[in-house]
């Protein structure tokens, strides 16, 4: 068993954009206010993050957690990385580096951008420690935080993008094509977090109907769209959607 917190539901930009004037009703539900992508997964023996947004120190401390274990990188765009250098606390208190697991293309991506987290500083100067692990092989399976974790490829337009599945549960961020391969390791899920970013195309990312129709080709017994945009209302929308496909919301936990 494990929990599944939502640390983000929103795009790249979040919910409420910044600029943009709202209506009283539409922020006066706090499930329109959306961070940026991530989830956190409470495993027996410790946290494991998924991306690591712009948002992640407000997350994490929203929901109490004061230990990340672990961290996958789905992929490097600044909506899923830029929240790294607050790993710091958690290599401190740890006192060791941070494993990293991502593609070679984003191990050197991260390298390049928190260079200071590789780099020998005096004692005394507080930075990130990162350990990073490629993983080259895809679908591979590795074992983080007592999870038994299936990595897989999808594409993001022409940027490919990790996602996972534990158990009876996946979770699909950043997504315009699932490869036949990885289609096949989502068959007979019970629960599936899938990208929905708004309600007209993307060159990028499924939009409100593809995500309809992929959520209902996978038949997952539960679906929560995620990654989302200031198109979606979020109790008008459910209201709209079958019980079984619901918007995802920050704060949302699932048991896995």
């Amino acid at each position: 068993m494990a929990d599944v917190i939502v640390l983000g539901s929103g795009t790249s930009s979040g919910v409420p954009v910044l600029g943009v004037s709202y209506p009283t009703s539409f922020l006066a539900n706090p499930k329109n206010h959306r961070s940026r992508p991530s989830i956190l997964i409470k495993g027996p023996t410790g946290n494991l993050l998924v991306d690591c947004a712009p948002d992640m120190r407000t997350q994490l401390l929203r929901e109490g957690i004061e230990m990340v274990d672990a961290v996958i990188v789905t992929h490097t765009h600044a909506d899923h990385i830029m929240g790294m250098d607050d790993l710091r606390s958690f290599c401190l208190r740890s006192g060791a580096d941070m494993p990293i697991y991502t593609l070679p293309q984003y191990a050197a991506d991260v390298r390049r951008i928190f260079n200071y987290a590789f780099e020998d500083f005096p004692t005394g100067i507080e930075v990130p420690r990162f350990a990073l692990h490629e993983i080259s092989s895809l679908p591979s399976r590795v074992e983080l935080c007592g999870l038994e974790i299936m990595i897989m490829l999808v594409q993001h337009g022409p940027w490919p993008v990790l996602a996972l599945r534990i158990g009876d549960f996946a979770y699909v961020t950043d997504v315009k094509t699932i490869p036949p391969e990885s289609w096949d390791l989502l068959q007979g899920l019970d629960t599936l977090i899938l990208d929905a970013v708004r309600l007209k195309p993307h060159p990028n990312h499924y939009h409100f109907d593809e995500a309809l129709a992929v959520a209902k080709e996978l038949g997952a017994k539960q679906t929560y769209f995620n990654h989302l945009s200031h198109d979606y209302d979020h109790d008008v929308t459910n209201a709209e959607l079958p019980p079984n496909i619901q918007l995802s919301f920050d704060g949302q936990r699932i048991l896995i």
